[in-house]
């Protein structure tokens, strides 16, 4: 636990940032994307970001962008770590469909207390990922991540499985499931067409064509040669 106390959009914009710079592997996250992000003015992110480096959070390079300090990913890693296990707990628990638990748990996070994120620890049975295979961090601000690359990466006459599917977006969560594409789904990659066609993919005893979009919001792990 961070000994800190943050305001619920202080959390929002240090989870932004995590995520954001997973995304970048590790390179500075730029204002802009910040902003695009969460949805809000530029001018509100140079705000924030300046509060945030004032209290030690954050460090800010102009023209170069904005990178967690220890502290900042630590307390980053606390909100996200409530985020995922409440979108376990609705999913698991309350049966919520997958694609609605992150909204839900947007709303959530800020008012779980330490108390009651471990009891629903304790019930979930200490679970390591969340619905959508996120890797959910420990009590002590550390998390585990397995080598993972898009799918639209992978190389034909490849088998991998997905590890981790992107949850912002409700109606791209309802279209995986359909196609069976969720967190430990055998997937064998058959082709992909030039000039940045689609990607051929046999799913159980189906094949489909993915787009781009698609195929880069599944994050795949496990992969082999075919037999």
């Amino acid at each position: 636990m961070v000994d800190i106390h943050l305001s619920s959009g202080e959390e929002d914009y240090l989870r932004a940032i995590y995520h954001l710079s997973q995304e970048s592997q590790g390179e500075p996250v730029g204002t802009l994307a910040i902003a695009t992000w969460l949805e809000v003015a530029a001018a509100s992110v140079t705000n924030m970001v300046k509060k945030l480096a004032g209290r030690g959070l954050v460090d800010h390079s102009p023209y170069r962008g904005v990178t967690l300090t220890p502290l900042g990913r630590r307390a980053a890693l606390e909100v996200v770590r409530h985020h995922r296990l409440l979108e376990q707990y609705l999913h698991e628990q309350l049966g919520m469909p997958w694609e609605q638990v992150h909204v839900e748990a947007d709303r959530l996070e800020h008012a779980l207390s330490e108390a009651v994120e471990e009891r629903i620890d304790r019930l979930l049975g200490h679970p390591t990922t969340d619905p959508h295979g996120a890797p959910i961090p420990s009590k002590s601000g550390t998390i585990e991540r397995s080598e993972r690359r898009p799918l639209w990466q992978i190389a034909p006459e490849s088998i991998v499985v997905v590890a981790e599917v992107a949850d912002e977006e409700a109606d791209l969560l309802t279209y995986l499931e359909d196609l069976g594409l969720t967190p430990g789904t055998r997937v064998e990659v058959l082709a992909k067409s030039p000039f940045d066609g689609p990607l051929q993919v046999r799913v159980g005893a189906r094949e489909y064509a993915l787009g781009e979009r698609v195929a880069r919001a599944v994050q795949v792990t496990s992969v082999a040669g075919r037999p």
